[in-house]
């Protein structure tokens, strides 16, 4: 499996693949306010140093996806990369946000050292050029509607036309009908056999898309459950989206998960992953065909 480096000599550098610490991607879903975004930064930035977890904080400027023309879709491209820029420097952390349009992807490349690909775009060939033309890592969402294994098409595309290869590969869930996404955890193994390393969206993986007429719905109370099932299956990163106020986010505030669970969801993680990888160094891998 590839090792992903993300970051440069100017922060902390996390390294994401097989047998390394658990990663984490997590921050609140849009950059509300530049106050906001500092303190949601500063609360997972002192948390992960205590837990000793490598951290890329996740912030989005702009929300392209939102079901209403009246929703919170965000500051905005260049107030967002000057807010994203004072956390990388800050902190010295890696940061991360989505790119939804081509015409984005150079500057906010500039900025960040994880550029996202969401899952509604993963198939947008002009999208995954122009990401993979910043020469960052990117990370690349699998949509509710692919399979795991078609996953290894999008990440070709991006390879074949740009060579850029240092690709991590999110699961967030695969619709169930029109309003509910569930996930099917034979996907993390069946993408990892691409040769990216895997991450787990834990909080978009349980939304209700829309299900709240002109808003998504979700279920938090099975995001535990469900990161400790996917930890245990080998994931390489955790995503989640964290606020310290979610009932009142302006973006996805049903989804987003209170910062006051966060460690004890994180320490959960950590102690799984590490005793996954006890496991297998002591007794290996079972490989059943």
């Amino acid at each position: 499996m590839k090792t992903i480096i993300v970051g440069d000599d100017k922060v902390k550098k996390v390294e994401v693949g097989e047998n390394l610490p658990l990663a984490l991607i997590a921050g609140p879903c849009a950059i509300e306010t530049r106050d906001h975004t500092m303190k949601m930064a500063d609360m997972l930035h002192n948390l992960c140093e205590q837990l000793n977890i490598p951290l890329i904080f996740k912030a989005c400027y702009d929300k392209d996806c939102r079901s209403s023309i009246k929703s919170f879709h965000g500051v905005g491209l260049d107030e967002g990369l000057k807010i994203l820029q004072e956390v990388r420097e800050s902190f010295e952390i890696p940061v991360t946000a989505d790119v939804s349009d081509a015409s984005w992807a150079n500057a906010t490349g500039e900025v960040v050292d994880l550029v996202q690909i969401p899952a509604y775009l993963c198939r947008q060939t002009t999208l995954l050029t122009a990401c993979g033309q910043t020469g960052k890592a990117l990370n690349l969402k699998k949509g509710q509607y692919m399979s795991p294994w078609n996953m290894r098409n999008s990440a070709s595309k991006i390879i074949d036309a740009t060579g850029n290869d240092q690709i991590i590969l999110t699961d967030r869930g695969t619709f169930f009908g029109y309003n509910m996404l569930v996930n099917d955890f034979r996907g993390l193994p069946i993408m990892k056999e691409t040769g990216f390393p895997v991450c787990y969206d834990a909080t978009h993986s349980i939304q209700m898309p829309t299900s709240q007429g002109s808003i998504s719905g979700g279920q938090r109370e099975f995001i535990p459950a469900l990161v400790r099932s996917a930890v245990a299956n080998g994931i390489n990163a955790l995503f989640m989206e964290v606020h310290d106020d979610p009932d009142n986010a302006k973006s996805d505030p049903a989804t987003q998960i209170d910062f006051k669970y966060v460690e004890r969801i994180l320490r959960q993680a950590k102690a799984i992953h590490e005793l996954r990888s006890e496991l297998f160094e002591k007794y290996g891998e079972d490989d059943v065909k």
